[in-house]
């Protein structure tokens, strides 16, 4: 079977090493470089934590900070966003307990199956280097912001995370450089890191391309259906006949589905900020997550990369350098940062839908079309993880967890008119 990939970030990166190493013939497309993008911007970090989505109950009581653009994590900038007003308020109506529970089940399946994939998936690819098994921390200023986040730590204990509870003289024997402003801390051992997410997606699709891979470095323009297979069109005029596609295109996708049949996709996009900085210490040995400043801080092999909370815009907004300005004075108050060491600031956008759950799924009513998108700021994590259930689907095969709650229509058919 030849199967198309389209999209070449951490998700179309994974599908297509499941798919090859199940012996099928992969034809992987993007306009750029694989891990150029988004899977470029992120933290570097993959975290069991990250079953908690931005959109929880507690958003509701955050929600005039967030209106008001107050919120050091997460902001809300209106403008170009009054055309998403469906998706928006799917967003938050999903901000429940009854949600909370079946999403927090969903993506411990799937970051549980994605850890193990990653660091074979490394070795395999002689990358091994860049994985980082120290953890994280969460760090709090104060005895009340600790208090307050209890009950993400009860979340963390109801799915038996390991996470260890810190005082402030422990977290200075753990990381020296942090000398001050922090009262308690949350080590969350079973989290890993990397030290430069972009490379790790460009290596793992080298390794693929000497193993056969086929790689084009074209945008794909248009799909149709040929027969029993597809037709797919890039912007240089190649057409590729294949059997199945996968279309994996991040924040691409909204755009390209609704240009191919008109669906309206309820997605939005989290959007953030990165810069890198020089270090005035002696080294963080782990990246770190500030609560109060709502910055994390990971050491990568370009230097100490800082990055922001998430915005919800349009991804064709223009930037805001406030959530970048904000994020540095907040680091600088308890941390020995140093110079910036790069210009201009990154800005990239996750795609995120109402549930917080990606779509790992057939496209309805176009057979041999799969999506796999929607997986908000944790693309990174749950990559591996995606592909191993896209290449089972693809084949008729039993995926390794559950993929109901990544079904397309869990919403109902609405946006597909």
């Amino acid at each position: 079977m030849r199967v198309a990939v389209v999209g070449a970030g951490m998700v179309g990166v994974s599908c297509a090493w499941a798919l090859q190493r199940r012996g099928q013939e992969v034809v992987l497309l993007d306009r750029g470089e694989p891990g150029a993008k988004t899977s470029h911007g992120n933290a570097g970090v993959l975290s069991p934590t990250s079953l908690l989505p931005l959109n929880h109950p507690g958003l509701w009581s955050q929600l005039p900070d967030l209106l008001r653009g107050r919120s050091p994590g997460f902001r809300l900038r209106s403008e170009g966003l009054r055309r998403r007003l469906p998706a928006l308020l799917g967003f938050l109506g999903q901000a429940r307990p009854s949600v909370l529970e079946p999403t927090a089940q969903a993506l411990h399946q799937l970051i549980g199956l994605s850890r193990p994939l990653h660091t074979q998936w490394m070795k395999e690819a002689g990358i091994a280097h860049r994985w980082r098994d120290a953890g994280w921390l969460f760090l709090y200023r104060s005895p009340a912001a600790w208090q307050a986040a209890a009950w993400a730590r009860e979340w963390y204990r109801r799915f038996e995370l390991s996470c260890q509870p810190l005082d402030a003289q422990a977290l200075r024997e753990l990381e020296p450089d942090l000398q001050r402003g922090f009262t308690h801390a949350l080590w969350v051992q079973g989290a890993a890191s990397v030290d430069e997410p972009g490379a790790v997606v460009r290596d793992l699709a080298a390794h693929l391309v000497g193993q056969g891979l086929q790689f084009v470095r074209e945008e794909v323009r248009h799909l149709q259906r040929l027969g029993q297979g597809w037709q797919v069109q890039t912007s240089a005029g190649q057409r590729l006949e294949v059997d199945q596609v996968i279309l994996a295109l991040g924040p691409d996708s909204r755009d390209f589905l609704q240009a191919q049949w008109g669906w309206r996709l309820p997605m939005l996009h989290e959007r953030g900020y990165h810069l890198h900085y020089a270090w005035q210490g002696r080294g963080l040995q782990r990246p770190i997550y500030d609560t109060a400043g709502a910055y994390v801080l990971s050491p990568m092999t370009p230097g100490m990369r800082l990055s922001t909370g998430v915005e919800l815009a349009e991804a064709t907004a223009p930037p805001r350098e406030e959530m970048m300005q904000a994020a540095e004075a907040a680091a600088r108050q308890v941390l020995p940062l140093g110079d910036r060491l790069q210009a201009p600031m990154w800005l990239g956008s996750r795609p995120t839908l109402p549930d917080s759950r990606p779509i790992l799924d057939a496209a309805p009513g176009q057979p041999g079309l799969w999506l796999a998108l929607g997986h908000q700021h944790i693309g990174f994590s749950t990559g591996p993880g995606s592909g191993e259930v896209m290449a089972a689907l693809v084949l008729g095969q039993a995926p390794p967890i559950n993929p109901r709650p990544f079904a397309a229509l869990r919403w109902g058919r609405h946006w597909l008119r």
